[in-house]
């Protein structure tokens, strides 16, 4: 059943035992909380599961945010009473992860562990940084008035990737910002454990991405999954509702 949080800022659902939840989890973009129902729905942890601003039942925000201004979103979601436990755990995948980390770093004192999955925690080897060169040019003639809106926006679908073509308004600035953002300084100032969980298959988010990010947090271990790609909440449930009820191995 679908719930309101924040003052009805939020929406998402809650499962498991009765009581302040255990486990927040974050799904990744263009996803909504439905992704954890496969791991969490009949488990014996209690959970929040959210949509993030501009996904499933929650409507977007009014400008382009960064991952802090989400985190920062839910503060006032794990500062109601009776809502999340006083110590919990971050399950953040893809996207989620990225909010998980800003969030780790705002409330340190009540987020007590992180599991997070294939997040994009630093770039991917090889990852081309800069759109192509004609691409920036005609964006530059745009800011001009020398490229129309409508040439501009076919540029857009043509270069864009299906993330970017599929954003609009607020959540396309959204999506540009998070883009951009970089997480290496944070990784070392986590002071909570964190677990990767990262499937050996995903072409999104490739496993030496998890590979690298492990050697700079503090405290971190890496689980991977043979078979299993990108979609971990979806595609491999057991495994995450294990390592999340049971920790480390």
């Amino acid at each position: 059943m679908l719930k309101s949080f924040a003052n009805g800022s939020l929406f998402g659902a809650t499962w498991g035992p009765s009581g302040p939840a255990e486990v927040l989890a974050l799904h990744g973009w263009r996803r909504s909380h439905e992704d954890f129902a496969p791991a969490f729905a009949s488990g014996p942890v209690s959970v929040v599961a959210l949509d993030l601003p501009g996904f499933g039942a929650t409507p977007p925000p009014d400008s382009g945010w960064g991952s802090e201004e989400y985190a920062r979103a839910l503060l006032e979601l794990i500062g109601e009473p009776g809502v999340m436990a006083e110590r919990f755990t971050v399950v953040g995948h893809s996207f989620g992860g990225r909010v998980a980390i800003r969030l780790a770093g705002l409330a340190p004192d009540r987020v007590g562990r992180l599991v997070l999955t294939g997040v994009p925690l630093l770039d991917r080897e090889g990852r081309r940084k800069k759109p192509a060169t004609g691409f920036r040019l005609a964006r530059k003639l745009h800011s001009f008035g020398l490229v129309g809106d409508r040439r501009m926006e076919e540029l857009r679908q043509q270069h864009g990737s299906p993330d970017y073509r599929a954003a609009t308004g607020t959540m396309r600035a959204t999506f540009v910002k998070i883009l951009a953002e970089s997480y290496a300084a944070e990784l070392a100032n986590i002071a909570a454990p964190v677990d990767l969980l990262w499937g050996e298959g995903d072409t999104e988010v490739p496993l030496e991405v998890a590979t690298r990010s492990e050697a700079m947090f503090p405290d971190a271990a890496l689980v991977t999954l043979p078979g299993v790609g990108h979609l971990t909440p979806t595609e491999a449930p057991e495994a995450l509702r294990q390592l999340v009820v049971g920790g480390r191995p």
